[in-house]
């Protein structure tokens, strides 16, 4: 009987850690999309700072003076300085933004597959 009793705690302990490694693979896929959904947030909020510049120094002359801050630095350049590297640079973030929006989606497909191969259901408390 002590024998039946001991597999017993023995399948309570491997069932305890296999719910503790399921518990830590989700929350491994809750903080990866957490963070991903913040970095395109910035990367939006940075996407519409450029189209907003760019839509206010394209209707000036390309002679007038601007300031823009480079490193921390702000420099004196003009419009049509300023205006090809605001392109470029906005070119850039897009690019970046479409990358992070494929790698969430991987991220929460390959969540949503775990999720089903690990029979895990998501229980919210109050």
């Amino acid at each position: 009987m002590q024998e039946s009793g001991s597999s017993s705690t023995a399948a309570t302990g491997t069932t305890s850690k296999k719910q503790a490694d399921l518990q830590a693979q989700y929350n491994s896929y809750k903080s990866t999309l957490q963070q991903l959904a913040q970095k395109i947030g910035e990367l939006e909020s940075e996407g519409d700072e450029h189209k907003l510049v760019l839509e206010t120094l394209r209707p000036l002359p390309g002679s007038r003076k601007c300031f823009r801050m480079v490193g921390g630095v702000l420099v004196e350049r003009t419009v049509a300085e300023v205006i090809p590297a605001l392109e470029t640079n906005a070119k850039g973030v897009e690019s970046v933004l479409q990358q992070l929006v494929k790698e969430y989606k991987k991220t929460e497909e390959d969540m949503n597959k775990w999720q089903t191969k690990n029979k895990v259901q998501v229980v919210q408390g109050p």
